[in-house]
């Protein structure tokens, strides 16, 4: 089963790492994965978007696809853009602290979650990534929240081993994250 993921924000938001993060625990959990990371010459403040295609066989194919099955938008600039790339059925996971709640689509399933807000209460707007893979992981229920924080343990590099602890519990209030009124 082939599954394609778009995550997207502006520069600086940890957009890279978070794909990067997904894409490991991926192959941690013995899929075949394809990663790909794409920005701008502006690079912080500019945007950021990756694209993961996960399958369970070795046919993966690659990226650049005209549709995805989960997007998650940290910002409103990549809401706009990635809203109309999500394949009928899939997913739009949109920071709600920087994107408006407006619902063009009908056929797709929208989670505003307010994750920057939520990072903001952990101490650390930066882990707004790290929250939003949480709720990717809970919503999608491809990937363990196991196999992410091992994940982490293996993307983080060892001169920020001390943010490990920090990064762990932001991925598990994202995971933790209510979803009642999605499934209601």
């Amino acid at each position: 089963m082939e599954k394609n993921f778009i995550i997207a924000g502006f520069g600086g938001q940890g957009v890279l790492l978070a794909g990067e993060v997904l894409a490991n625990a991926f192959m941690l959990d013995n899929k075949n994965v394809t990663w790909y990371p794409s920005y701008g010459a502006e690079m912080r403040g500019g945007t950021v978007n990756c694209e993961i295609v996960m399958n369970d066989s070795e046919d993966v194919s690659s990226v650049n696809k005209s549709d995805a099955d989960f997007i998650v938008a940290l910002n409103q600039a990549s809401f706009d853009r990635f809203l109309p790339k999500i394949k009928k059925g899939g997913w739009m996971i949109a920071n709600s602290t920087l994107v408006k709640e407006i619902k063009t689509r009908t056929d797709i399933n929208y989670l505003f979650a307010p994750v920057t807000k939520l990072a903001d209460k952990l101490g650390n707007i930066r882990m707004t990534n790290i929250l939003s893979l949480g709720v990717l992981a809970k919503i999608s229920g491809l990937v363990s929240l196991d196999v992410l924080e091992h994940a982490l343990d293996t993307v983080i590099p060892p001169h920020r081993k001390n943010l490990l602890p920090l990064n762990i519990k932001a991925l598990k209030i994202g995971y933790e994250y209510d979803l009642s009124p999605v499934n209601a």
